[in-house]
């Protein structure tokens, strides 16, 4: 028996050998299909075990492998809703509560707008300090029912929805981390000039329809503001000072009846202006008010204007209708008493002089002193829009509303369609 199993190894080791010897480079063979097995020359990680990607949608659910599962809303309040899939977030809106109910510390955006809540009790947010987002707006919220500092704990809150309420005072102190602030639709009648201290990362106010009647300065120290809406409220003048970083600003629908000369020349980003239905005439207007270049809009519709402001050439959009501006319609001359030398009114073109009572006196010199009418001048002029008109130099008007005026077509300047060449839209 061990004869037989000694013939047979033998067998197999001849065999063995005569394979390789028809196979010169069998070792090199061996090697390479032994380094195979852990190592691959196009693999980036090739020394780090495969593991399945975990966010495959064949491969199961991500906690599988090791990603914790989405929290659940053991601790949210049952009169709100805390869904899964945005365990950051509650919604309590439209539910009509009366009350502020529990805010877990995980919250981050906190929903309570159109309910019946009427006051902010003292310390509702001391829970969840990291929150950055607030609505409250469409409640029955009154300034003597929130708390002195329910917000200034919260160092990272972003925006607060308080429009919609029956606040009458500004809501303070304010954490600096605030960007957008709604306080629209209240009863706020003043912004004392240190109710938004030290808000210098704020970019969006929101102040319309309110009874607010004076601003003053507060504005001055919000160096990143870029929009201020304080249209529909009782402002007779116009904020004490514009920030540099201003874009948009909204002024209709106040009692406006002056703007200073230099008023925007502070906030050279400038972009929209609107004054409409306010009360501004050509007497509280300096000559260069809106010659800003970076305007691209101005509204002054719907004011007293007789005379079109000057404005910049890159002014795209000018709404002048529903004013008093005269394009060369002649009006009732006025007389003065005025000491000519030869007794005759001097007749020039575009004075004004009409009318049987100018002819009287060219026929018949009155007795000196005599009485001429002043000119009626012309309040149309293309030299609102251009100062030089030539190839090269023209407005970039796109827009320019007139009706609603006493301008005629016909008082159109020659000039205007070598200046206006750009406008799609004129309407008188």
């Amino acid at each position: 028996m061990q004869w037989a199993s000694l013939l047979l190894l033998a067998g197999l080791c001849s065999l063995s050998r005569a394979q390789y010897d028809e196979d010169p480079h069998w070792w090199f063979h061996y090697l390479r299909s032994q380094q195979s097995t852990y190592y691959d020359p196009y693999d980036p990680y090739p020394y780090e075990p495969y593991e399945p990607y975990p966010y495959g949608v064949e491969e199961g659910p991500a906690y599988a492998y090791g990603s914790p599962p989405p929290p659940e809303p053991r601790d949210c309040p049952q009169e709100c809703d805390c869904p899964p899939n945005f365990p950051t977030a509650m919604y309590c809106d439209n539910r009509n509560l009366k009350y502020l109910p529990f805010v877990p510390s995980r919250m981050k955006y906190v929903y309570f707008q159109n309910n019946q809540i009427s006051s902010i009790q003292e310390g509702v947010f001391d829970n969840a300090t990291g929150l950055l987002w607030i609505a409250l707006h469409g409640n029955q919220i009154t300034s003597d029912k929130v708390g002195r500092k329910i917000f200034s704990k919260l160092r990272h809150l972003e925006r607060l929805y308080l429009d919609h309420n029956n606040l009458t005072r500004m809501p303070g102190p304010l954490p600096r981390s605030l960007r957008e602030l709604h306080l629209d639709h209240n009863q706020i009648s003043r912004v004392p000039n240190n109710a938004l201290e030290g808000l210098e990362n704020l970019t969006a106010l929101y102040l319309q329809h309110n009874e607010i009647q004076e601003v003053g300065s507060a504005m001055r120290g919000l160096r990143s503001l870029i929009l201020l809406d304080l249209s529909y409220n009782h402002l007779r003048k116009v904020p004490d000072g514009l920030p540099s970083a201003l874009e948009q600003l909204y002024l209709e629908h106040n009692n406006v009846y002056s703007v200073p000369d230099s008023y925007f020349r502070g906030s050279p980003k400038l972009l929209y202006v609107r004054l409409s239905h306010n009360s501004l005439t050509n007497n509280g207007l300096a000559s260069n008010t809106f010659n800003s270049s970076s305007l691209l809009e101005l509204d002054l519709s719907y004011n007293q204007l007789q005379k079109i402001p000057p404005v910049n050439t890159n002014l795209e959009n000018l709404y002048l209708q529903g004013n008093r501006i005269n394009g060369g319609k002649r009006s009732r001359p006025r007389w003065k008493d005025t000491p000519g030398r030869s007794g005759v009114c001097k007749v020039m073109r575009g004075s004004g002089v009409v009318g049987k009572r100018s002819d009287r006196h060219r026929r018949r010199p009155p007795l000196w002193p005599r009485r001429c009418p002043l000119a009626v001048p012309v309040e149309f002029s293309i030299s609102s829009f251009c100062t030089v008109v030539d190839v090269m130099n023209f407005s970039k008007l796109q827009v320019l509303r007139l009706d609603g005026n006493e301008i005629k077509r016909s008082a159109m300047p020659v000039d205007a369609p070598l200046c206006l060449r750009l406008a799609s839209l004129i309407e008188i």
